[in-house]
Formats: structure tokens, C-alpha cells, sequence
């Protein structure tokens, strides 16, 4: 926790700079994007921008958690489920491949439990495989997944998919990651003779 979250000011000026950083990083890219340009575009030196987090990898996950929350707040809607949401976020990160880019790299730095950013990743999968798991119980329940398919199982291969294939996207970005998602779903799908 960082000292300015017990002052108004300082939450407000840290949710610009997540804001801003959304923004800068979506445009530019991860790789063409330095804390020195992050500070700039907020008025701030590097020193004054790192003053809000306890490190630069902190940063850069307190941007992907900004991240969440704008695209759940974008898809919150009802009868809007995980799965659902799933694919419409691999069609808004086609978008912003910076961000595509700045998840994917510091998802394979947070292995380790020292990096500023293992927390974020470790809790960000827990959360996202309990609500997919759910989702997918919901539609077994309505008859439109297998019910011999488990929903842990299913989730954990659903969204490890997803995240293989925003790296495959990144290399090439020739095919359409939300299409490929809904067809390892639609792989799950009750067949009109198992109903």
C-alpha cells in the first residue's frame, strides 16, 4: 500500500496516472513506452511518479488492474457472462495491442513471488477461473455446455488458451483472437442429439 492512498489528492493524482498510462501505453506499446514518458504526460518526474507505488512493476500492475476494471465496467451489463466477457475482451485487446503487450510480459516476469507484480497475476487467475467455472456451470445448467465437461478443468483451459493466443497474436496479428476463443467454447457446446 502506498502512503498517498490516505489522501484524497493523492488517490486522485493516482488514478490519473493510471488513467493516463492506459492511455500512453495503448498508443505507444509497452517496449515504446519509459516511466520517464509516463511522469511527462502527468506533470511529474520519475521519482514523483514512483512515489505512488512501491515500484515500477507495481505500476505497471496497478495499470493492468486499471485495465480490469475499465473493461468489466465496459462489459458490465446483465446476462453478460464470463465467457461472454472473455471473448469481448480478446476483441477490445485487439485494439490496444500495447496493453496485449505489456500483459503478456509482465505475466511472464510475475512467476517469480519477489516480482511486484506476482500478486496481481495470482489472484487476477484465481478470480477470472472462479467466475469462468461459474459461467460455465450456469450454461451446463441451461443445457448449453456438456455437463461431463468439468467447469475448473474447462476455465483454467479456456483462459490459458486466451493468453497463448494474445502471444501468438503479438507475433501475428493476422487472425481474430475473439473468434478463436468463442470456437474452443462452442468445442463444449451440447450437440442438438446429446440434448
Amino acid at each position: 500500500m502506498t502512503r498517498s492512498k490516505a489522501y484524497p489528492k493523492g488517490v486522485a493524482k493516482r488514478d490519473e496516472i493510471l488513467h493516463t498510462a492506459l492511455d500512453v501505453i495503448a498508443r505507444n506499446g509497452y517496449s515504446r513506452t519509459s516511466v520517464r514518458q509516463l511522469a511527462e504526460a502527468v506533470g511529474l518526474t520519475n521519482a514523483g511518479l514512483l512515489h505512488y507505488f512501491e515500484s515500477k512493476e507495481h505500476l505497471f500492475a496497478e495499470i493492468l488492474r486499471m485495465r480490469d476494471e475499465v473493461d468489466a465496467e465496459a462489459q458490465r451489463s446483465p446476462g453478460t457472462s464470463s465467457l461472454d466477457a472473455l471473448v469481448s475482451t480478446a476483441r477490445h485487446n485487439a485494439k490496444v495491442p500495447g496493453l496485449v503487450q505489456l500483459y503478456s510480459r509482465l505475466a511472464a516476469e510475475a512467476e517469480d513471488p519477489a516480482h511486484g507484480a506476482h500478486e496481481y497475476f495470482r489472484d487476477r487467475y484465481a478470480n477470472l477461473r472462479t467466475s469462468v467455472a461459474a459461467s460455465i456451470r450456469q450454461e451446463q445448467e441451461a443445457g448449453a455446455i456438456r455437463r461431463d465437461a468439468d467447469p475448473e478443468r474447462l476455465a483454467r483451459l479456456i483462459i490459458a488458451m486466451a493468453d497463448g493466443l494474445q502471444t501468438q497474436w503479438l507475433i501475428d496479428p493476422s487472425f481474430d483472437m475473439a473468434a478463436e476463443i468463442s470456437y474452443l467454447i462452442s468445442l463444449a457446446a451440447v450437440l442438438p442429439d446429446e440434448q
